[in-house]
């Protein structure tokens, strides 16, 4: 990203002239000349922009053209860097927090790639929680780079995948059960708090929540509490 702010600094600079400096338009083009320190503030801006279209407004007739042509990155890249923010946003928002910055215990303040790892295994059928959270350690706690986080999750898939057949599926069973009823649950809450549907539906969303629970181990129906 080096090579892209030396050759667009001026431009970009000189698109930000005469925007108000309050806009959206004006805020992700400052983002963009302090990408290495802030692609966390350009991930929320430009996920914005392409959630509402908004660079139709500024002239562009699509969001390949607007990234490539006002702030100097390929779309691919924009993409991963809206895709981790919102991530980071949905999975893990404890980690947008300003007091995480500022944390003397935070070992750095990962990059987006390694981010879109993280992203990317959490999608992983193969992993179950634990990977999850132990890739999670290694980013937030220890600070691991892209190339190191990769080796580290093909072992860990190697490992996995080398488990007896059914030892795997019942490991994503139960991984996918205990996604479900998190789920179920938080839609619950939402439901009830807004009103959304009678008391005597939202009972009866409760009790399959218990039937779900029913087909677990009971140590792990007792994790969800």
């Amino acid at each position: 990203m080096e090579q892209v702010k030396t050759k667009s600094l001026k431009s970009i600079e000189e698109k930000m002239e005469g925007l108000d400096s309050g806009s959206l338009r004006y805020h992700i083009l400052e983002s963009a000349k302090n990408f290495k320190s802030s692609w966390i503030e350009l991930g929320r801006s430009l996920y914005s922009a392409w959630k509402d279209k908004a660079y139709k407004e500024w002239g562009y007739v699509n969001f390949d053209i607007y990234v490539s042509r006002e702030i100097g990155i390929r779309k691919a890249t924009a993409m991963k860097l809206l895709k981790s923010y919102y991530f980071l946003e949905k999975e893990e928002p404890q980690y947008l927090k300003a007091d995480y910055a500022e944390s003397a215990s935070a070992a750095q303040i990962p990059g987006y790639e390694v981010v879109d790892i993280l992203r990317q295994a959490k999608n992983k059928k193969v992993l179950d929680e634990d990977d999850y959270n132990n890739l999670k350690k290694e980013i937030f706690e220890k600070g691991r780079d892209s190339q190191e986080l990769k080796k580290n999750l093909g072992v860990i898939i190697r490992q996995r995948q080398e488990l007896e057949p059914q030892e795997a599926q019942e490991k994503r069973k139960l991984a996918t059960l205990r996604r479900l009823v998190g789920q179920l649950r938080m839609l619950k809450q939402e439901v009830q708090l807004l009103k959304m549907l009678p008391m005597p539906l939202v009972k009866e969303l409760g009790e399959m929540i218990k039937k779900i629970e029913s087909q677990m181990p009971a140590s792990l129906a007792g994790r969800e509490g």
